[in-house]
């Protein structure tokens, strides 16, 4: 995953007819990167201005080129003067479409990640599994992050990763022409953002859209307990998870430190050791990426051994440990990673508190799931449980144990009264509450 060169050999005439866009300047503009963001473009990039919730990139392209772009692509009817340019209908789409054209270039094989949860995680596996491969660094899972993803992939790279995002019915076919995987993996179906895809067939037929999209000889790789995602015709699947599966996990465990402790089983080999990745969960992660070694005829045991290093992306089940351990989960939450924290944390040495903010999305099922999830803290014998905003049902789970306050400040007050030497203290919630600013208050104190 470090930086390579990457030798796109575009001329700005290529891209144009590539895009069918209106070109505007000297068509032999050689472009050697893409870049969305003004103050990261190089010489000779090619700057593509997305229009987008916070910021458009239409008010940075002076600025772009002052910084060495070559050219920019702008949207039909926008007041941009400067040339070369290229203009579409939409800069998003353009941008897919780069990464298509990009695509075709490839010849290595690409391996796209989907799924409720677990997909950043399987992706860091994956990629410290298989020496020379390319993913991005961090969550580039989403219509912007995965066209970078693609586009930035380096010629010599042994394998491309995808992390691949879902906010509804349609958007992974959308992504797909960027994509075209020849291994699709979907780690799970879980209870997450039901707002947008109205149930779980909806969510399972979302996920399945990346199924879809593989190439002729593409192999599937699902879970063992789930028939939804079964794939029909020729197409090869592999299974992991629970027994029957082609990988098999026969033990998933966690030592006192959160480190994954597994042993997997294929073709009646026992494969045993542990991970420098937190949390209980990681070893089915682990599973999904062992399958991917089998699709590419990998050596197993190399690719495990390769995997055992591997960190994961921050603010994912990140242990930091002080005074008192910090357990830093705050990238997102739903009930299935909640559950999977929880239970991890109590696996630990040390009294184990949590602070939990709202799961978002869940729709109709949510004070069902935050209810769950309070009580499960309670079974599992939590200290406290620090509510950070709306409680959804917590308190109806563990009444006993929850303490609600208004915002991080008064979370951090109330740790300050409760934590003590040798604790373990889980912050955990979806992404929209911010708690990573708790954790990472949390994690510069217990270093002191």
């Amino acid at each position: 995953m470090s930086t390579r060169t990457i030798a796109l050999n575009w001329t700005l005439g290529d891209v144009a007819s590539a895009l069918r866009g209106d070109l505007i300047g000297d068509p032999g503009v050689v472009i050697k990167a893409v870049e969305i963001d003004s103050r990261e473009v190089s010489d000779g990039a090619l700057f593509v201005a997305i229009a987008g919730d916070r910021f458009d990139g239409h008010d940075f392209v002076a600025q772009a080129v002052s910084g060495g772009a070559g050219a920019v692509i702008v949207e039909r009817g926008r007041s941009v003067g400067i040339e070369p340019r290229i203009e579409v209908d939409s800069t998003l789409t353009a941008l897919r479409d780069l990464a298509a054209h990009r695509r075709d270039e490839l010849t290595m094989q690409v391996v796209a990640i989907t799924g409720s949860t677990g997909k950043t995680s399987t992706k860091d596996l994956v990629a410290a599994g298989i020496p020379g491969s390319w993913a991005s660094p961090r969550s580039f899972n989403n219509e912007v992050g995965v066209p970078l993803t693609v586009l930035g992939t380096p010629d010599d790279a042994t394998v491309l990763i995808v992390e691949v995002g879902s906010r509804g019915a349609g958007h992974i076919r959308w992504l797909a022409p960027a994509i075209k995987p020849d291994i699709a993996v979907v780690t799970n179906l879980g209870v997450v953002h039901l707002e947008t895809f109205g149930s779980v067939s909806g969510l399972a037929a979302a996920k399945f859209e990346l199924i879809e999209s593989l190439t002729e000889s593409g192999v599937a790789i699902i879970p063992s307990n789930e028939s939804r995602l079964v794939p029909g015709g020729n197409v090869r699947t592999l299974t992991f998870g629970g027994s029957p599966a082609d990988v098999e996990v026969s033990s998933a465990e966690v030592d006192s430190t959160g480190s994954a402790r597994y042993v997997l089983t294929i073709d009646g080999s026992a494969h045993s050791g542990s991970l420098a990745m937190a949390g209980s969960r990681q070893t089915f992660n682990l599973a999904a990426g062992a399958a991917v070694a089998l699709a590419l005829g990998i050596p197993v045991a190399e690719f495990l051994r390769n995997a055992a290093s591997a960190t994961g992306s921050d603010w994912r089940m990140d242990v930091h440990v002080g005074r008192y351990t910090v357990v830093n989960d705050a990238y997102n939450a739903n009930p299935q990673s909640v559950e999977a924290a929880l239970r991890t944390v109590a696996s630990m040495e040390g009294r184990s508190v949590a602070v939990l903010g709202p799961m978002a999305e869940l729709g109709s099922v949510c004070e069902m799931s935050h209810r769950e999830m309070g009580g499960i803290a309670s079974d599992l014998d939590f200290a406290a449980v620090i509510v950070v905003g709306p409680d959804h049902g917590y308190g109806l789970g563990a009444s006993e144990r929850v303490v609600h306050v208004a915002d991080i400040q008064a979370a951090r007050d109330t740790l300050a009264t409760l934590v003590e030497p040798g604790d373990v203290v889980l912050v955990k919630a979806s992404r929209s509450v911010g708690l990573e600013r708790l954790a990472s208050a949390l994690i510069k104190e217990i270093a002191q």
